[in-house]
């Protein structure tokens, strides 16, 4: 009798799309959910050098929580490549220009640092008001 592991190829999952609310949501509880689902940790069939992920649809972005006195402490940082080129925006600012970048960084920080994790960011997509182009896909809403 012939034994061996199955391996998931990437036609073998259909991929569901869900959305999730977002407001009230701690920020990093929030994010390494959503990236368990992207990569497919949820899956029975998963594999990890294959994307066996779903879709994440999320919503009201701008009302996501920080807990204690992250808001002012928690930094993001960019270089321009520069001498002295160093640019730092705390979470607050960040939440003031683009409110779906804090969780996009998170997300995106827990993912594979490969090709394979930048195919499962882009089935991520963000909103931060309650709209969302998507409702014909008929996504399910998740609860974390």
């Amino acid at each position: 009798m012939k034994k061996y592991t199955y391996s998931a190829r990437q036609f073998d999952n259909p991929g569901k799309w869900y959305m999730v609310d977002a407001e009230g949501a701690v920020l990093g509880r929030l994010a390494s959910s959503i990236a368990a689902r992207l990569r497919g940790k949820s899956n029975p069939l998963f594999t990890p050098h294959v994307d066996t992920g779903d879709w994440i649809v999320v919503i009201n972005a701008d009302k996501i929580v920080l807990t204690g006195k992250k808001w002012d402490k928690k930094n993001y940082y960019r270089h321009s490549g520069y001498t002295g080129g160093l640019k730092t925006t705390s979470a607050k600012e960040l939440l003031e220009k683009r409110p779906t970048d804090l969780l996009r960084f998170a997300v995106k920080g827990m993912l594979p640092k490969n090709r394979l994790g930048r195919k499962l960011f882009k089935k991520l997509k963000v909103y931060a008001g309650d709209q969302h182009p998507h409702q014909a896909q008929q996504p399910e809403v998740m609860e974390f």
